[in-house]
């Protein structure tokens, strides 16, 4: 960094809080107040002295954006999916940013029907999301959503796929929808103030809309859908610990909703309609959940029929079911296992897949009556793939595989499943991603996590980042507790009062990594987005000298005073993974590892800090007042960037071109702080 910038430095303005006998001083409270213009001025200042301080990398950004940009397929398509006698699929145009959606009647020779173009729909504005996307069964009207801010407030319109005329809305902050069978009435949630979907609405066009079920625990959010069967409409409700399912009659659109099965605290439920009956994935029996049968009219636990039990080194993470067979979208070990039964008391088959390490997930299945199943399959040097299982035969058919260009040789390319052990013995997984021909002894290695949710870190492939290991960069992923790669219980031993957990194993990966002399503390950075900023945040604190560097992606960093704020967006609900530090005991949680709370006088290593402004999930003040008390402790010479997208949400720029130019900055602070 050129030794004539000086870092901005954002006023102090104290807010004191007084909490458990404890006085909780925020000096940087103020930076909340978005429409201050101080506020945008000290945001600005802050790009104004990232874009100044990483000016030396500008020709190295550029490199890695035109090496990116040059492994995809600008114009290309998806993988069209048949629906109602229409195939649909969206597709891509060299030097535009976003896909279009389209569809063809009957055949894939047909002429091509444009239902949304989003580079049309984004003229004019910096962002721009898709949410709810629905079609009437009759192909004749399309629902959909839209989010032009990225703050994911979607505004919700239904237009006429033939006369191009606009039929209802557009109704602000709309959440999911779903269609009747008459193709003119339609069900959709509405957002409170905290972004909560707590109200459902049932609108038939050209009528009025009605109130159809409120949802008043503020813990609990609402979803609604149409099963795969079409029989019936089902409204989900949720707390991140507990459900309830309700259902509808599909071709009965008035009928007030009857409860399937009911909530009882600390139970989850998956329900899916199997044409006669129910389907049900519940953690009543145990907490990486069971799988039953439950009749038509639903009921309680008398009236199910186990099909498959619950297992304690085995995740059911998912169900699908279809006229004839079900799927369980199963976990173990930290891998997917995909498991096809059928209903007339037939055995169970499993797909197999071809490497050691994968992901495999669903891909589009709307048909009810089918003898395939198509899912999505990838691993670190594998791209990602759509394959067809025939349930005949027992065979995959490789559909498309996306292609990679610019001479990608899989065989240069390698990935291993090691493991360090925590403090307290517990045996943490470890994904590590590397060319083959890199040289010996310590790489430089950018180590990333979660750990939050029971999100299990994809073990995926990209494209753009073998621009990081090309030049001898070794991508890691530590599979701390706190996600989902070992089950439910891999979820509970990370979360609540046993979050620590999450940041002592990431340490514990770090310094196993180092120990084998598979890296070194001058050559090891780190990286985490959203909870992951929480836990690379975390374990900076507690470890500044263990890292070279930290990229830390609109993280979660302010954790008791957000928590604190149960007029925040995701609040109220995330007391059930988190705590509430109204409690006493919760409060001491948090106080044991908030990273804004426990910066200190400390050498912190090199830092990137991304956000957005108009974030809804992380809130952009978090990382501002991060950096700006970081900058009053660090006590070293290591630069601290802090980077503000003015016109994008949580995800970063929705731009495809956009979101290469923000990836290549981050590669290039990675690159630029590592020893070559």
């Amino acid at each position: 960094m050129p030794d004539e910038l000086t870092p901005p430095i954002a006023p102090r303005h104290p807010r004191v809080l007084e909490i458990h006998g404890e006085r909780l001083e925020d000096l940087y409270f103020w930076l909340r107040e978005q429409e201050d213009p101080a506020v945008r001025e000290y945001l600005e200042a802050e790009n104004a002295y990232a874009e100044a301080g990483l000016a030396p990398t500008r020709a190295l950004q550029e490199t890695l954006y035109q090496e990116m940009l040059g492994r995809i397929k600008q114009t290309d398509l998806s993988v069209p999916y048949r629906k109602d006698g229409f195939w649909y699929y969206t597709r891509t145009e060299e030097g535009r940013q976003y896909p279009i959606h389209c569809r063809k009647r009957g055949s894939l020779d047909a002429p091509e029907q444009i239902l949304l173009d989003l580079n049309a729909m984004a003229e004019g504005h910096p962002f721009i999301a898709i949410g709810a996307l629905a079609v009437t069964d009759d192909g004749r009207r399309l629902a959909y959503s839209t989010d032009l801010t990225g703050f994911r407030e979607y505004t919700l319109v239904v237009k006429d796929l033939e006369t191009g005329e606009f039929l209802a809305g557009p109704i602000a902050r709309a959440g999911s929808a779903a269609w009747a069978a008459d193709g003119r009435t339609l069900f959709y949630t509405l957002e409170d103030d905290a972004k909560r979907s707590y109200r459902l609405w049932r609108l038939p066009l050209g009528g009025t809309p009605a109130l159809v079920y409120q949802e008043d625990d503020e813990r609990f959010r609402i979803g609604v859908g149409r099963t795969r069967s079409r029989a019936h409409i089902v409204i989900q409700s949720e707390s991140h610990t507990t459900s309830e399912i309700r259902y509808l009659p599909a071709d009965a659109p008035e009928t007030a909703p009857r409860l399937l099965v009911p909530r009882v605290q600390d139970r989850e439920l998956e329900a899916e309609h199997l044409g006669e009956g129910w389907l049900l994935r519940v953690n009543d029996t145990g907490p990486n959940f069971r799988v039953v049968r439950l009749p038509e009219a639903g009921g309680e636990a008398a009236a199910w029929t186990e099909l498959r039990p619950h297992r304690d080194d085995v995740m059911i993470e998912g169900l699908s079911a279809f006229l004839g067979h079900w799927v369980a979208w199963e976990r173990m070990a930290g891998l997917v296992r995909i498991g096809i039964t059928g209903y007339a008391g037939g055995g169970t088959r499993e797909v197999a897949f071809p490497e050691p390490v994968y992901e495999a997930y669903p891909d589009a299945n709307p048909e009810w009556e089918t003898g395939r199943l198509r899912y999505g399959y990838e691993s670190p040097v594998t791209p990602t793939s759509v394959y067809e299982y025939d349930l005949a035969t027992g065979a995959s058919t490789l559909l498309k595989r996306k292609e990679v260009l610019g001479g990608f040789e899989p065989a240069a390319y390698g990935c291993e499943r090691t493991s360090a052990v925590a403090s307290d013995g517990t045996v943490i997984p470890v994904s590590l991603i590397f060319r083959r021909d890199r040289p010996p002894g310590p790489a430089p290695l950018l180590l990333t996590g979660y750990g939050a949710y029971a999100i299990s870190y994809p073990v995926n492939f990209s494209s753009n980042r073998l621009s990081l290991l090309d030049r001898g960069v070794v991508v890691g992923i530590a599979h701390v507790r706190g996600g989902g790669e070992l089950g439910k219980r891999w979820h509970e031993g990370g979360r609540m009062g046993k979050k620590m957990n999450s940041f002592t194993d990431f340490i514990a990966v770090a310094e196993s990594l180092i120990g084998a002399g598979r890296t070194a503390p001058d050559r090891l950075v780190i990286e985490g987005g959203s909870a992951g900023g929480l836990l690379v945040g975390a374990v900076t604190n507690r470890r500044p000298d263990l890292f070279r560097a930290v990229v830390a992606q609109v993280p979660f960093v302010d954790v008791i005073n957000t928590m604190l704020d149960d007029t925040l967006p995701l609040t109220v609900g995330e007391y059930e993974e988190w705590g509430n530090p109204r409690l006493p005991e919760q409060y001491r949680w948090m106080c044991a590892y908030c990273p804004y709370t426990n910066l200190r006088r400390a050498d912190y290593p090199a830092m990137l800090v991304r956000t957005s402004l108009n974030d809804s999930q992380v809130m952009y003040w978090e990382p501002a007042k991060y950096v700006a008390r970081l900058r009053t402790l660090t006590t070293g010479a290591n630069p601290v960037y802090f980077v503000t997208n003015m016109g994008a949400g949580h995800g970063g720029a929705s731009g495809r071109y956009d979101r290469l130019r923000e990836i290549a900055l981050d590669y290039a602070f990675v690159l630029s702080v590592m020893p070559t």
